[in-house]
Formats: structure tokens, C-alpha cells, sequence
């Protein structure tokens, strides 16, 4: 045995049905070795993994199971785990098959010959999960994992009686989806507690200025300024009678203040589109490489004083996917000096970084897709993105694998540019493999660069969270930790998308203001969440990194 695992399992079983225990938080106490968890969507119910619950079942939502061991390779880890009950009870095993139950069962458990509920649980890169009972008599006992054992096996909880004819919830497997850390439900010590927020969009559809916004928000940043906070949204202008397509395409800066995050007010427009439509599918200077304007980020350079924005334009191709592609980061200049120019206007200073022959095949045809610019001691560095990545340069102009939103770094002497693309670093797959977009920068109070981005939607089997990184130098980051917003706040949205930075409170707290997608309406609004950093955690994670 590799493993030995003593779990105390003391289980208040009260004569309830599956159904009605759901309901009831049965007592788990751990001994020695892994820990209890509920039985929960974000759940992780396996011990030296990062694998978590993407469905589960009501019958079996808010039950207490054990954490199974795995080994680095993702298989059952050889040991065994121990167990009291107070008395007899069915113990609710998740297994991928029959075999797998049958193998780790020892002692007096009575397996029950077929599942209980088939597809009833779903948990990231592990095969479809059947429910299988094994009832004990009071006492200790223990499951069994053998050296090389096939197939996984989770204690999803426990119950007195069941009264299941084997029903199919027909939960799709998480056999594709990759697994993450998801904050607060991990092993891993979580950084920020999510403490609140609000419960629908902070700026919605109908709400004073919106008036001509056909599509919603997306992208941006905001930033406060003593007690005012500023918002500079991607607005998803689009225009009347035309299809909701157009809304990605004819779009525009705006300035929104607030006092409280909550309540908005509109001030203005920094940017506007043309939202005309590509004459040549290659990268043509008869194309207008200012279709759509997205991702304004404004940085206050001190040297000059005055406020500095850098915005994302494209080219729009109608034809061909992406629709925005061979983007180009434009920087812009206050035209007022001071802190107070923030809300304008701006003039254009010229292009930073662009698609060219130093491009590299990750950028793909969307690259240059995005763009934050952070010092870092006397030099600054800018996060870039690409989408749709070339596997070889023969794939110009019409792009490649468009499930891949990969970032990467470009370094200037000065905030004004131009920025070079850091070749040996690029891309970073060290956040996540496939699927980072529009990191915004800033730093904790020891010092440490977090960036805040959107994970990833559900329909490309990504975790549909904002997410964070976190880096010594502002160089290498570490990966990804993902933030269920939704366990604190109501979940309005049906896809997440970007984070607007990450602004401090005081007293450890900070506001996110956020763009999602709610699939019943074409307008996309804006939300707010807040949370609480840990600082005891903070300083364990900065002697790791």
C-alpha cells in the first residue's frame, strides 16, 4: 500500500429516505488523512486533484462524502480509507463502473447489484458516474484501493434507507472537461472569500444611458479615483433594425461614473466605430482596421501627466471567422493634464503593437486581441492575446483552431511604446493551457501582481468563471484559480465574461464590476461582485511562487 487514509465517518442516519437526507448536513468528522466535503456543484471529491463536481443531482445535493485519493496521474491512489458508522446505513458510492465499486468494497458491505441513479453526478475529466449503495452494519470498516486499480470511485455520502428504481439523470460526463481550481471548494488555501454583491446587473437594458446601446457591455476597465469610480466599458452599440451580429461589430467607448458601484451614470464617448465590413479577407490597407473598437484601458503616466489609453481596433471580416481579426493597440493621450482628465478627451497617439512579420503563429488571425500595459522596476510589460492560432504560416489569412484564446507578454522601455513581443516567453500556457482572455494587472498589498480575467464559457467545456493569476516578477504566473461568484451572489448570467479589474476597498476588501451574458436577452449588462482577501494565505502563496 502507497496510502493509508483514517477517516471517521460518523453518520446521524435517522430513518430518512435519499431524498429527504439530501436536505440534512450529515456529520463527517475526519481523524487523520483527507478531509470531508459536501457533496456540492464546485466540489472536489477527490484528495490530490483539482478535479470538481460540474452536476449533481438534487437527491444527492448538500450530502457528505469523503475525499478518494488520487495519484498524480489522475488514477485511484493504492491505500485505504477507514470508516465508523454509528450504525447500519447505506453508503453512496460514485463509480464509473460496477467493477470499480466491487474492488475497493471489503469486509461485510452488501452491494446493491445495480445503481441506485445512473449519470447522477458529473465531475471533471472522469467518465460518467452511476450511484451504487453498499450497506453496512454499525462499526468500522474500510474501502480498499488496490495498486492499479481501473475506473475512479467517490463516497458521494450516506443514507439509512433508498428508494430509487436506478432513474437516469442522463448528467453529461465530465470526461472532456479540464480540471481547475475553484476557490473556496479546492484543497488548495483560498485567497479570496467571496463576501456579496448584487444580486441582478448593476447596469441593465433601459437603465438611464443605455439609451442606443442595442447590445450591452463587454470588456474594459474601471478604476476610483477618490470616491468616484470610473467605468470605461466596451458598448455593444450595434445599430437599430439590425441583427444582434452587428452589436459586436459597430461599437464604441463609453465613460460611466459611479459613487457606489452600484448605481451608474453615463458621461460620455471616448471612441466610436465605423462598423464597415472587410473588402479582402487578408490584412489590406483598403480594409477599415477600425471596424470595431473594443478593451479601452486607461493608464495614468505620471511622467507626462496626463491619463493614457490603449484600445483594441479591428479589422471585420463578414466571411470569415473570426469576425474580428488582425487587431491593432492604439494608444490615445488626455487632452487635459492632471488626474482630473480621465473622462477626456483623448487624441490618438499612434500604434504600439500590430500585427506584423514578428507576429507569432499563437496570435492567430484575431491577434493583436488585447492589451494591458504594467510596470515592472524600469521597464513595462503588456499582456497580449491571440485567437484562432496558425499551426504554420501557410494558414494566413483564414485562421486555425478557433477553441484557443491563448496571452502572452511584450516589453517596451516606456509606457509610450512601441511594445516587443517576448518571443522566448510567448505564449504563457502556465495560466491555463487553452483559454485566457483580457487579463487586467494590478498588485496586493505585499507586492505580488494578480491579474483578474475571463476563464472561459461552459460551451467550450471551460470552467465559466472569472478568474485570477498571480506572479513574483510580472513575468511568470502561476495558474489559474477560478471564482464561484454565483455561491454568494444570485446568478442572473448564463455565461460569464470579463472581469473590469480588481479595485481595493480598504480593510482587505475589494469590488469587481463584471460583464456576462444572459441568453434570454440580446443586451448583455453589467454586475458587481465583492470579496475578501486573506492575507495569512497571501503570504503562504508569495513563500511558494
Amino acid at each position: 500500500m502507497k496510502k493509508t487514509n483514517l477517516i471517521l465517518l460518523l453518520l446521524a442516519a435517522v430513518g430518512m429516505t435519499l431524498s429527504a437526507v439530501a436536505s440534512s448536513h450529515l456529520r463527517v468528522v475526519a481523524v487523520g488523512g483527507d478531509k470531508p466535503y459536501q457533496t456540492t456543484t464546485y466540489a472536489n471529491p477527490f484528495s490530490g486533484s483539482d478535479r470538481s463536481v460540474l452536476a449533481v443531482v438534487p437527491e444527492l445535493d448538500g450530502l457528505q462524502g469523503l475525499r478518494m485519493p488520487l495519484d498524480k496521474a489522475g488514477a485511484m491512489q493504492a491505500g485505504e480509507v477507514a470508516f465508523v458508522l454509528r450504525r447500519s446505513a447505506n453508503l453512496l458510492l460514485a463509480a464509473t463502473s460496477k467493477e470499480a465499486v466491487e474492488t475497493v468494497v471489503s469486509g461485510v458491505g452488501r452491494l446493491n447489484g445495480t445503481p441506485i441513479l445512473k449519470r447522477a453526478i458529473a465531475v471533471t475529466e472522469v467518465g460518467d458516474l452511476d450511484i451504487y449503495a453498499v450497506r453496512y452494519p454499525r462499526g468500522k470498516h474500510r474501502l480498499v484501493i488496490p495498486e492499479g486499480m481501473k475506473g475512479h470511485v467517490a463516497v458521494v455520502g450516506a443514507t439509512s434507507e433508498t428508494q430509487f428504481s436506478g432513474r437516469d439523470a442522463e448528467l453529461a460526463s465530465g470526461a472532456d472537461y479540464p480540471a481547475f481550481v475553484i476557490e473556496g471548494f479546492s484543497e488548495k488555501p483560498a485567497l479570496f472569500e467571496i463576501i456579496g454583491g448584487q444580486d441582478d446587473p448593476v447596469v441593465n437594458e433601459g437603465m438611464p444611458g443605455t439609451e442606443g446601446i442595442q447590445g450591452g457591455f463587454e470588456g474594459g476597465q474601471m478604476i476610483k479615483l477618490g470616491d468616484t469610480y470610473h467605468m470605461f466599458p466596451t458598448e455593444r452599440a450595434g445599430e437599430e433594425g439590425m441583427p444582434a451580429y452587428y452589436d459586436r461589430i459597430k461599437t464604441r467607448i463609453g465613460h460611466w461614473t459611479s459613487k457606489d458601484a452600484i448605481h451608474w451614470e453615463r458621461q460620455s464617448t471616448l471612441y466610436q466605430s465605423s462598423g464597415k465590413y472587410a473588402v479582402s479577407p487578408y490584412d489590406h490597407p483598403m480594409n477599415d482596421r477600425r471596424a470595431a473598437i473594443w478593451s479601452y484601458m486607461p493608464i495614468f503616466n505620471k511622467e507626462k501627466n496626463r491619463w493614457q489609453g490603449h484600445y483594441l481596433a479591428y479589422t471585420c471580416d463578414f466571411n470569415v471567422a473570426p469576425n474580428h481579426s488582425f487587431g491593432r493597440i492604439w494608444r490615445c493621450e488626455s487632452e487635459v493634464e492632471g488626474i482630473e482628465g480621465i473622462g477626456g478627451p483623448y487624441r490618438d497617439c499612434g500604434i504600439v503593437i500590430e500585427p506584423g512579420l514578428d507576429s507569432q503563429l499563437w496570435e492567430g488571425r484575431q491577434g493583436v486581441a488585447s492589451f494591458f500595459p504594467y510596470q515592472v522596476g524600469d521597464k513595462w510589460y503588456g499582456f497580449i492575446s491571440g485567437a484562432y492560432p496558425y499551426e504554420k504560416k501557410e494558414d494566413y489569412p483564414f485562421g486555425g483552431k478557433p477553441t484557443k484564446w491563448y496571452v502572452g507578454l511584450a516589453v517596451s522601455d516606456n509606457l509610450e511604446g512601441p511594445f516587443v513581443r517576448c518571443k522566448e516567453l510567448n505564449p504563457i500556457t502556465s495560466i491555463h493551457p487553452r483559454f485566457v482572455e483580457n487579463p487586467i494587472v494590478s498588485q496586493l498589498p505585499n507586492g505580488l501582481y494578480i491579474a483578474v480575467f475571463d476563464g472561459g464559457p461552459e460551451w467550450l467545456k471551460l470552467p465559466n468563471m472569472i478568474a485570477y493569476t498571480l506572479s513574483k516578477d510580472g513575468i511568470h504566473w502561476s495558474e489559474a484559480h477560478y471564482l464561484p461568484i454565483d455561491t454568494k451572489v444570485k446568478k442572473w448570467w448564463h455565461t460569464m465574461r470579463t472581469p473590469l479589474g480588481l479595485i481595493p476597498e480598504g480593510n482587505d476588501i475589494y469590488t469587481i464590476i463584471y460583464a456576462a451574458v444572459n441568453n434570454d436577452m440580446r443586451f448583455h449588462p453589467m454586475g458587481m461582485v465583492q470579496v475578501r482577501l486573506n492575507r495569512e494565505v497571501l503570504e503562504q502563496i508569495a513563500n511558494e511562487l
